[in-house]
C-alpha cells in the first residue's frame, strides 16, 4: 500500500458514517454481487453482448456467435436466465432469448464502454 492512498490522520464523520452504515446494512449485497458473478465470465459477457445486439437470439445462434456447442451455450444461457439477466420464450422447437430488461441492457453497455474509456485512457 502506497502512503499516498491512506489517511494520515484519523478523523471519523460520525454522522455521515452511521448514515451509510445503516443503508449498507438494508442493502443485499450478497445476491447483488452473484448479477456480477455472472457476468464477469468471459463467454456470458459475450452472449449478453451478442443478445443487447441482436435484441433476441435463438441458443443455436448464440453457439454459432461463440463457435462453440449447443450445449455449451443452453448451459451458459441457463445461468443467466437463472440469475434474472435474461428471459427466453419457445416458439416450437426453437428457443429465444433476450436480456431481461432495460437494467441489464445498461450494466452490458456501461461496462463495456467503460473499459473502453479506460484502454483509451492508458488507466487499464
Amino acid at each position: 500500500m502506497k502512503k499516498e492512498d491512506i489517511c494520515e490522520i484519523t478523523c471519523v464523520e460520525e454522522g455521515k458514517v452511521r448514515m451509510v452504515k445503516e443503508k449498507v446494512e438494508q442493502e443485499n449485497f450478497q445476491d447483488t454481487a452473484q448479477i456480477f458473478k455472472a457476468l464477469s465470465d468471459p463467454t456470458r459477457l459475450k452472449i449478453a453482448f451478442a443478445i443487447l445486439e441482436a435484441k433476441e437470439l435463438c441458443v443455436c445462434d448464440v453457439a454459432n456467435v461463440l463457435d462453440s456447442s449447443i450445449a455449451t451455450a443452453s448451459h451458459h444461457l441457463r445461468l443467466l436466465r437463472n440469475m434474472g439477466l435474461a428471459k427466453y420464450r419457445k416458439e416450437g422447437k426453437m428457443v429465444y432469448y433476450s436480456l431481461d430488461d432495460e437494467h441489464v441492457q445498461q450494466l452490458v453497455t456501461l461496462a463495456l464502454v467503460h473499459q473502453k474509456e479506460g484502454k483509451r485512457d492508458g488507466e487499464i
